[in-house]
């Protein structure tokens, strides 16, 4: 080590060993996020990272645990099971909205992974959450004065 590299620290960003270092898996999955909504191909994921698909595929399976295509529907599935406790949206469109062509393809893989179709989710869902209860909003009559705050 020279003089001037002295109090310098010139180590390299750590590296998951035999994986994807950590700022491109964070990369990836913030595309994943960003784009749920739509078809997502190994190309697209593997070109995020600036790698061939096949070389993108295994070193993400040894960061993440999983492959990518099994990544992409774990997430598509825990924003529909958000939407399906959250929403009042018909199944269908937040199928859509998180990426399957169809509901028939998204409560199949609900199930899957779930136990339970999407609508038997959602009625569970419901029945273990009860809604917060809002008081009433009451209008007032047109001679009535409404009380404002002091400043």
């Amino acid at each position: 080590m020279g003089r001037a590299d002295r109090g310098r620290d010139t180590r390299l960003p750590p590296v998951v060993v035999g994986g994807l270092a950590e700022s491109k898996v964070r990369r990836v999955t913030a595309f994943i996020e960003n784009n749920l909504h739509r078809e997502l191909r190994l190309e697209e994921l593997a070109a995020v990272t600036h790698m061939s698909r096949y070389h993108f595929a295994r070193l993400f399976k040894r960061a993440t645990g999983v492959s990518p295509h099994r990544f992409v529907v774990r997430r598509r599935i825990d924003a529909a099971t958000a939407l399906l406790t959250e929403s009042t949206s018909a199944i269908s469109s937040i199928a859509r909205a998180v990426g399957f062509r169809t509901a028939s393809h998204f409560a199949t893989t609900v199930r899957r992974i779930t136990g339970m179709t999407p609508s038997a989710y959602r009625a569970r869902r419901a029945v273990a959450e009860p809604p917060v209860e809002t008081p009433p909003v009451v209008a007032a009559d047109a001679d009535e004065k409404i009380p404002t705050l002091p400043k």
